[in-house]
Order: structure tokens, then sequence, then C-alpha cells
């Protein structure tokens, strides 16, 4: 094993970790432990905090915030087993300090306030697209507290015809929920319930993207021509960081309607 396998300077900190454990730990087409590193350096990490880790796969992007700045970290995704995610983070040494269930990010266990803050490692597009959702997470944040993303998405957004150096690939994985940074500013902001604090592109993110992707999957050509084609015009990975303002108003979801059923004539003409 070469001991240049993984390692990428401009993140530092996950190239301490052992190349097989990243791999072994990984859950998409991402370099997690790249995204949330990434992610980390609009944050205010520190020992005391708690964080949801929304769809955190493996419970890799759980585990490293804790080893690396000290948050509690509760690894959450409906995908993967947490009994698998309790031994990775047994082996790794947190299991005091992370913790992992399945739950459903529109359905989540958790009381308003209690978190603060919930990030999302290449997970968020799956479901944060829908415009009632950011109303529904956010009030599990405290006021004050930063609900923060990074994931694979657009530099720009496009309309009508597909680029042609992507297509081949957005035909194969049809992508529609991958947007821009500036998008997810619009996307969020208009709700007047956070306030937007970053939303960029990782320069040379599409690089990184086409690294992982040579590292883990190399016979995955579609994907693979596409990033060289389109040399970052339209692929990459974006972040957006956002505080929830602490005069937003925050209404409980309805989970239930009382039943009071009572029988009334079907027709008109019915007594």
């Amino acid at each position: 094993m070469s001991g240049s396998r993984l390692h990428n300077p401009r993140f530092p900190r996950s190239s301490q970790y052992h190349p097989d454990w990243v791999v072994g730990s990984s859950s998409g087409g991402a370099n997690g432990l790249w995204l949330a590193e990434w992610l980390a350096e609009s944050l205010d990490l520190a020992p005391g905090m708690r964080v949801l880790d929304l769809g955190c796969g493996r419970a890799m992007t759980s585990i490293f915030p804790h080893r690396e700045f000290g948050p509690q970290a509760w690894a959450t995704d409906l995908w993967f087993d947490p009994a698998e995610n309790l031994q990775r983070i047994r082996d790794a040494g947190v299991a005091d300090h992370v913790f992992p269930l399945r739950a459903d990010a529109r359905s989540l266990p958790f009381a308003a306030g209690f978190f603060d803050a919930i990030v999302s490692v290449d997970s968020y597009y799956y479901f944060g697209t829908d415009d009632m959702f950011l109303p529904e997470i956010v009030r599990l944040v405290k006021p004050g507290g930063v609900i923060a993303i990074a994931q694979a998405g657009l530099m720009r957004e496009f309309d009508g015809e597909i680029p042609a150096a992507i297509a081949p690939w957005w035909a194969q994985d049809q992508p529609w929920c991958f947007h821009s940074a500036d998008w997810w500013r619009w996307h969020w902001a208009r709700t007047g319930i956070v306030d937007v604090e970053v939303a960029d592109a990782m320069p040379d993110g599409w690089q990184h993207w086409l690294a992982w992707q040579r590292e883990v999957a190399p016979d995955n050509a579609v994907e693979i021509n596409a990033l060289e084609a389109d040399a970052g015009d339209h692929l990459g990975y974006i972040r957006v960081v956002a505080r929830r303002r602490a005069d937003a108003v925050l209404h409980e979801p309805i989970v239930s309607i009382p039943a009071d059923y009572r029988p009334f004539p079907l027709l008109r003409h019915e007594k």
C-alpha cells in the first residue's frame, strides 16, 4: 500500500486517517472526511456541543468531528445499520460520545432545540430540496444554532438541455436534486428563519471528486469521463452554512388530528 494513498495536502486532518478505514467506512460517491473537514472550517465545533449528523452513512462523518473537535454526535441514518455503526464507533474509541440510530430525516425523534448544530455531508440533497423540510429540521437546533451542509452539486444552475459533457452520466444517475450553492442560499434564505453565512464552492472540487472516484470506483467510467470532460464547469462540491434566527417563529408540526367520528346523512335527501 502506497504511503501517499488518499493523502491530500488540502485536507491535513483527513489525511491522518488510515486509507483502508476511510474506504471501508465510506457510503457514497464522495470522500466524507474531505467534505466534513471542509465544512468544519466554517463551523465553531467544540467539546460540550451536541451535533446531529443527518444522513451519516457509516458514521465516519460523526466519528471525525468528535475526534478532531470534541462535540458529541448523533449518527443518524435511515439506510445503514446502526448496529454496524456502533461497532465502528466502538472500534474508534468514541462510544461515549457518538450515538448511532436509525431514523428518517422527515420523522426524527429529538426534542426541539436539542442540538447546537446540524450537519449533513453529501446527504442533504436527498430530502432538503423539499420546500417544507428546512422549517421542520431547524426546529431541532437551538436559536442561534447552525445548520450546515457539504455535498456534490452544481457550479451554476442550467435550464433546458443537459450540458453535453455531463449528459451521459446525468442520464444514468438522474441527479436532479443537485443544485448550486447560490440555489441553496436562495432556498434557505427565502424562509426568513435562517441567516445564510456561507454558500460557496470548493476550489478544484471536481478534481477531489475525480481523485476519490479513481480510488474507490476505477471502473466507473461514465462518471469519471463526465468529470474529466466537464473539468469543473458544472460539477463540483458545494457548502452552505446558516444560523437559526433568534426571532424566527417556528410552528409545531401537525403529527395527528384527533378523530371524533359522528355519523351524518350521506346525501341531502337522506334523513
